[in-house]
């Protein structure tokens, strides 16, 4: 059996017996948690080995008997960020009802934690918290005629789209109102006064089809792509029912 890296071990509860040392003198969840504040307060580039072992008490080499690298100190400060869900399905729910309100509710502790988007994941999830949205997200999609494998593989493609979703909206500044007077406001208005008809007709075309640029850019365009992924899901049922 694949041994479980340290910071597995704590967050799971699995520390093996007769280990010898001293016990830590904090959790593995202070830890991810002084990390997360450290990331809240100055962003990603902020959080280092040291500075969180300074935020704790701790040398930076008291550090490593919790985390071996930075990347796994990434992977705990999600587990904490995201916390466990808080999702009730009830018997009355369709499945695209609930796997929306899963979604929605993932990409709020998201925007809770901006730099959650930008951590780098080494591995599939293996902590706590994102194991239990995994589990509620296959509660939400169980039910369908679909094997688990192929329930897994469109909680992957929702979970991935919507993870890019939230990146990009971040980073486009198109988080709430924007001004009407900067690039993301009069988004539609400057692409009118750079493109020529002639040399771009089918964006001239769109362009004056779209809605007005105070609209809701992550409201939107989620519900519109997720729909899509939806029913490319309800396509698969349908074959599988057959």
């Amino acid at each position: 059996m694949t041994q479980l890296p340290r910071y597995l071990q704590l967050l799971w509860h699995r520390e093996p017996r007769g280990r010898r040392g001293p016990r830590p003198g904090r959790s593995i969840e202070e830890i991810g948690a002084a990390a997360v504040a450290i990331a809240d307060a100055d962003g990603l580039d902020a959080v280092s080995m040291k500075s969180v072992a300074a935020a704790v008490g701790f040398t930076t080499m008291s550090l490593y008997r919790y985390v071996d690298s930075k990347d796994e100190l990434g992977a705990v400060m999600l587990d904490v960020a995201y916390g466990p869900p808080d999702l009730r399905f009830g018997p009355e729910d369709g499945w695209r009802d609930r796997i929306t309100r899963w979604a929605r509710e993932i990409s709020s502790r998201r925007f809770a934690h901006p730099w959650a988007t930008e951590v780098r994941q080494v591995s599939p999830p293996l902590t706590p918290n994102l194991i239990r949205w995994t589990e509620s997200g296959l509660e939400a999609l169980e039910g369908l005629p679909l094997t688990s494998q192929q329930r897994l593989s469109a909680l992957l493609a929702i979970d991935g789209w919507g993870q890019n979703h939230v990146r990009q909206t971040i980073q486009m500044g198109l988080t709430g109102p924007a001004d009407p007077g900067t690039p993301q406001g009069g988004y539609l208005e400057l692409i009118g006064s750079l493109v020529d008809k002639d040399a771009f007709p089918r964006l001239t075309a769109a362009g004056s089809e779209v809605g007005d640029d105070d609209e809701d850019f992550f409201d939107e365009e989620f519900a519109y792509g997720l729909g899509l992924l939806l029913d490319g899901i309800e396509a698969l049922v349908r074959r599988s029912r057959g």
